[in-house]
Order: structure tokens, then C-alpha cells, then sequence
């Protein structure tokens, strides 16, 4: 089982391992299909270090302002340390997603990263994205959609009962539903008042060697695991993971073992009159 770690190791384990691999997988979709304004002022939420953040200021025009909020406090200082080394002016703030302290109909563009935030989450951030979002304005989310973690899945659930951990299988299959498919995101942002909305989705595999391997990666170890586990007492959770990495090791058959994401982008532009049901 994970040590827990401060909130000060997060953030550096975000930046060195989790933004250059993880989330630059799921920036390249905001690249790839976000328009930014030509003038006005930009939100990036769940900007983590500020890795993805600053190369899109590099493409912002000069009458364009930027401002960044992340939840860890840790993350949004290291951000801020290399705003101040590049000489890039943005306003990099700590605080909650909901509510987030910031006035209504106040941004051009609203972009949030949220591939590592609990689904059940997402309905209430996507409203104070809407809130904040001027008239008109772009709301972009990237997150991850159902029929991700499929391998894992499975076998986790086959772990659960090799561990004789009793009545939580049926957490695994709370696990597949909480992934929202691309339509009930769309629906969340409707009924926040976007409309036009557009979705692409890319398919992103991550590989490993062995089952410790897997269950010791950074991204697994101290951000997906922690909610996978969520639901299983905490005496449980060591024989769980060994036998997760027991059968992982078995079924690869020297082959490495794949983690695949379905990453999604949803776009959508705040209606002038909010829809209403």
C-alpha cells in the first residue's frame, strides 16, 4: 500500500511524472481543437504545476490575460515559481472548484482539466464553469469517459475475490458506471446552459512491465489507486493489491501490461439565454 504523501510531494510527483506523460496526452486535445480569444481574459482550471498552462499562454495574443486555479496549494506555488522564471504573467490561485471565488460572466474561454478529478464531481464544477463563462464564451472540459480502465477493472474485480473480501464486488462495478460516457457529459453541460456542443476523444494506452511495476507508478500509487480503493477497508487493501499484481504478472505472458484511457474533450459555448430543464 501507498504511503500517504503531503500535498507538497503530490505536487512534485505531479510535475515530474504525471504532467509529462498523463497529462500532456490530455493537453494535446486542447491544442489540437481549442480556439483561444484574440483578446479578453482565459481560465485554465485543475492547472496543476502549470506545465500545460504556460505553453498556451505562449499562443495567446498580448491582449489576452490568464488566470489559473488549482486545488492544491503546493501545485499552484511551483506553477507560480516558473511563471516568475519565464517572466510569463499569469495569475496562478489555490482554492476550491466549487465554489470557485471568482465573479460571474467574467472569462472568454474556460478550460478545465479534470481527467483526474472523481466523476462525481464533474456536475457541480461544470456549473460554476458555465457560471464564470461570459455570454458566448468557450467551456472546454477533458476528462476521462466510460470504457476507460477496462483492464484494470477486471481485474481488480477478480482480485477482490481471490482476497475473499466480502461484498465489494460490486464496487468495481460502481467504478464502470461513475465513468461518464461522452453523451452524459454533453448532458451535464446542456443543462448548465452550454449549447453547440462538440466532443472528440482519443484513445491513450499506458504500459508497464509487471504488476509492481503498475501498482508502484506514480500515477497509479498516489492518484488513481486512492480512489479505487476508496471503498475497501483499509486492512484489506495491501492483500488486494497483491493479488492485483499476481494476477497482472500471470496474464501478461512476458507482454506488457496496458492501462487504456478514453481521453475526451467536450466544447461548448455559454447560451445567451439559459436553458431551462
Amino acid at each position: 500500500m501507498s504511503v500517504i504523501k503531503s500535498d507538497k510531494e503530490l505536487a512534485f510527483i505531479q510535475d515530474l511524472f504525471i504532467a509529462p506523460d498523463w497529462g500532456e496526452r490530455f493537453a494535446t486535445l486542447i491544442d489540437e481543437h481549442i480556439d483561444v480569444p484574440l483578446e479578453g481574459r482565459v481560465l485554465y482550471v485543475g492547472s496543476g504545476t502549470g506545465g500545460h498552462a504556460l505553453a498556451l499562454h505562449d499562443r495567446l495574443p498580448a491582449k489576452v490575460e490568464m488566470v489559473c486555479v488549482d486545488e492544491n496549494n503546493e501545485s499552484v506555488e511551483l506553477a507560480k515559481a516558473k511563471a516568475t522564471t519565464l517572466q510569463t504573467r499569469i495569475e496562478f490561485k489555490s482554492g476550491p472548484l466549487v465554489p470557485l471565488a471568482l465573479p460571474d460572466e467574467s472569462f472568454d474561454l474556460v478550460i478545465a482539466e479534470l481527467s483526474l478529478i472523481a466523476p462525481e464531481r464533474v456536475p457541480a464544477i461544470v456549473a460554476e464553469l458555465a457560471r464564470v463563462s461570459k455570454t458566448g464564451g468557450d467551456v472546454a472540459l477533458i476528462l476521462a469517459t466510460a470504457s476507460s480502465f477496462g483492464e484494470f477493472f477486471s481485474i481488480y474485480w477478480e482480485a477482490l475475490l481471490n482476497a475473499n473480501v466480502p461484498e465489494h464486488e460490486s464496487d468495481v462495478e460502481d467504478l464502470i458506471t461513475s465513468l461518464p460516457t461522452i453523451s452524459e457529459v454533453e448532458g451535464i453541460a446542456s443543462r448548465e446552459g452550454l449549447e453547440n456542443l462538440q466532443s472528440w476523444t482519443q484513445i491513450e494506452e499506458f504500459e508497464y512491465e509487471s504488476g509492481e511495476a503498475f501498482l508502484n507508478s506514480p500515477l497509479v500509487a498516489d492518484f488513481l489507486m486512492k480512489g479505487w480503493l476508496q471503498s475497501i477497508p483499509e486492512d484489506w487493501q495491501s492483500r488486494v493489491q497483491h493479488e492485483i499484481a499476481e494476477i497482472i504478472n500471470e496474464e501478461r505472458h512476458s507482454a506488457d501490461f496496458s492501462l487504456t484511457v478514453k481521453a475526451t474533450l467536450v466544447l461548448g459555448q455559454k447560451a445567451s439565454v439559459p436553458l431551462v430543464g
